[in-house]
């Protein structure tokens, strides 16, 4: 099923409409929908490279909205919905994570789920039901699901397909590995303060 639906989002890529499909899959997936935007935003990109920040843009506007959506659900609605999620989206196991990360910093743990491979879904519906302090919450969307799918679209726009096959094969790696430099440079900035 997860891979006829994500044949499907990249059929959008050679459709007029494709941003408009960008757009609204970016949104669903940060509260509902069970594949990210990425394969998406990379198609439309080596599609037409001059576009490639203007994807990016709405993929991250889009993104931020929609985890404000998936915010409120957990905030308002958890205790008529936590059975679908914990049952079809969510698993027990990555619930307790998300919540145990939220209690050691929830600007962190909302950083980190722009970039891991955990289901951004998964902390932004949890940030609702811990009631994560919502402008923390939005800064912390903001600034990692931009700067997500910023680096997605730079490297595409530089690079082009060589560097597709690299994500692609390498995409965990690589955010990890850019998640662990921002946090070091977020350190490095609390001691020159």
């Amino acid at each position: 099923m997860l891979k006829g639906l994500y044949d499907w989002v990249l059929g959008w890529a050679d459709r007029k409409h494709g941003p408009f499909a960008l757009s609204i899959i970016s949104f669903t997936e940060a509260s509902f929908f069970p594949i990210p935007p990425d394969p998406l935003l990379m198609a439309l990109c080596l599609g037409n490279p001059r576009k490639s920040y203007r994807f990016a843009f709405y993929c991250s506007v889009f993104s931020i909205l929609g985890a404000a959506a998936g915010y409120l659900a957990g905030y308002w609605v958890w205790g008529l919905i936590d059975s679908f999620f914990l049952s079809h989206l969510i698993t027990p196991q990555i619930f307790a994570t998300v919540s145990d990360k939220y209690s050691q910093s929830a600007f962190g743990a909302v950083l980190a789920g722009a970039f891991t491979p955990i289901p951004f879904k998964a902390f932004t519906v949890t940030a609702g039901v811990f009631k994560v302090d919502f402008p923390t919450f939005i800064a912390a969307c903001s600034v990692g699901r931009t700067a997500r799918f910023m680096i997605v679209a730079c490297l595409l726009s530089f690079f082009g397909v060589r560097v597709k096959s690299l994500i692609d094969k390498y995409f965990n790696i690589f955010t990890v590995i850019f998640f662990i430099l921002l946090l070091a440079g977020v350190l490095l900035l609390k001691k020159l303060a």
